[in-house]
């Protein structure tokens, strides 16, 4: 493997078509505001490196990138590329990855809109991301111990584990299939509309109006805080281990809560069957 170290390029292209390299202590960045650096390179390993321009690692093959930075000026940087590894890594710009399969992800700080579009196969751990429109479309996610901030994450996605995450985010997992969240905190509002065959397991549910025109929904020993107009026509299995504000006409199934403040039901479809496990309070309804 030849080793190239300790430069900076800002040409055009810079290191198109390498193979078998390992890139140590370099910048991209300068005048010359080149971009596409590693274009149609492969088996490339990357340490210690600054990414200040634009679609660096476009159609690459068997990617490592190691305590490296991508600044806000490096946009697009990964797209089109298979097998790629990424650890203690700063992902600042715009559209970081994008049409990729088979990516992991380990310690990496991202500040990313449109962050991880139609990607397949992709495992994330120990991460902290921000972004809007997060992983929309892709599909294959394993996600442990990530925190992540935004809008409208998870849309579309298929095929899916998320394990001891925290996501603070409006609009998340819409039209999701196939996914299962285990031991999360889930913060937002309108949470999971349109998804199907989507399971919470041991989570904590914050916000209002969550969990609406549903199929195949599962809920197991779930918090819900704050939740109002919950499960409108949905398809439920549900036991919820905290008082919510109020169910709305769920279709089908049943769900199990401790106390609710009102089940409305003013649609002559919502047979789903909502079971108090206690006496309720005055204000709840029975």
């Amino acid at each position: 493997m030849n080793i190239v170290h300790d430069k900076t390029f800002d040409e055009e292209r810079a290191l198109y078509g390498s193979r078998d390299i390992l890139v140590k202590n370099c910048s991209f960045d300068g005048p010359a505001d080149g971009e596409s650096a590693f274009k149609e390179c492969s088996q490339i390993e990357v340490e210690h490196c600054f990414f200040n321009l634009r679609y660096p690692f476009w159609h690459d093959h068997r990617l490592k990138i190691q305590d490296s930075e991508m600044t806000q000026l490096c946009r697009a940087a990964l797209w089109y590329s298979d097998h790629i590894e990424i650890d203690r890594t700063k992902l600042y710009g715009i559209k970081a990855l994008r049409e990729c399969r088979e990516v992991k992800l380990r310690e990496c700080d991202i500040v990313s809109p449109e962050f991880g579009w139609s990607v397949q196969g992709i495992s994330m751990e120990n991460c902290r991301a921000e972004s809007e429109y997060f992983m929309m479309r892709s599909s294959g996610l394993h996600f442990r111990n990530v925190e992540m901030t935004g809008k409208y994450s998870f849309q579309y996605i298929e095929d899916a584990v998320f394990e001891h995450c925290r996501f603070d985010t409006k609009d998340a997992f819409w039209h999701a299939k196939n996914v299962v969240v285990r031991d999360c905190v889930v913060k937002g509002e309108y949470l999971a509309w349109y998804c199907q065959n989507v399971t919470f397991e041991d989570c904590q549910i914050i916000g209002t109006q969550p969990l609406c025109y549903c199929k195949g929904l599962k809920l197991v020993n779930c918090e819900m805080i704050d939740a109002d107009l919950a499960f409108e026509r949905s398809q439920v299995e549900a036991v919820i281990t905290t008082p919510m504000i109020s169910i709305k006409n769920p279709l089908e199934g049943k769900i199990s809560v401790p106390s609710v403040g009102e089940i409305i039901r003013d649609i002559p479809e919502a047979e789903g069957e909502v079971v108090i496990s206690r006496r309720p309070e005055e204000g709840e309804a029975e």
